[in-house]
């Protein structure tokens, strides 16, 4: 496995990790040429990092109030030799020391078909909400680059799903949250070999 291999996921505070688990699956299967190094959280008690040591991961627990949190974020990456970071629930916008030392090697997952339904405070159930309310016939989730604003970093790729007419917020979320599983391992696989020249 080239060095290119090695990726890094954050995690949020709240999430059950199943994005991170979708991708730790896809790297295992070879689906993707890549293994998980590093999975990081600013909480120990999550669902995320239960799910992370259950699958024999490695977990550093970062608290966001850590006053030396971007510094101590890119150290860690460094020294787990860590070459792409795929963020799966974090709500925080990435440290700009983190951008500058992964340029466009930072990804991230958005439910909805961006540029739609993106930005600030659009996450989780807000998002399918929104999407619903505004009576749209189509969602999916969107692969994205990671640059200083939220969902606006320039599109890796997208899946798609009708929105049924009896749909609520869960219906459609589970819908979509199938699709996240799939497009994320597809995403990061094309950015990998995109980088290696494939």
């Amino acid at each position: 496995m080239s060095e290119d291999g090695r990726i890094a996921i954050l995690v949020g505070s709240q999430g059950r990790g199943s994005n991170m688990r979708a991708l730790a699956e896809a790297c295992a299967r070879g689906d993707v040429p890549a293994s998980v190094a590093l999975v990081v959280s600013p909480r120990e008690a999550t669902g995320a990092v239960e799910t992370a040591r259950k699958l024999g991961l490695a977990v550093a627990v970062l608290p966001y109030k850590d006053p030396a949190y971007e510094e101590r974020l890119v150290s860690l990456l460094h020294e787990t030799g860590v070459q792409w970071v795929c963020l799966a629930g974090t709500m925080r916008l990435l440290p700009s020391q983190v951008l500058a030392a992964y340029p466009d090697r930072v990804l991230n997952i958005h439910p909805a078909l961006l540029p739609k339904f993106g930005g600030k405070g659009m996450y989780g159930h807000h998002v399918h909400e929104a999407v619903l309310a505004a009576g749209e016939t189509e969602s999916g989730c969107t692969v994205h680059r990671v640059n200083e604003r939220y969902d606006e970093g320039e599109i890796v790729l997208q899946l798609r799903c009708p929105v049924l007419p009896d749909d609520t917020p869960e219906t459609l979320a589970a819908r979509v949250l199938a699709l996240e599983h799939q497009a994320y391992a597809q995403a990061l696989a094309l950015e990998i070999q995109r980088r290696n020249g494939g």
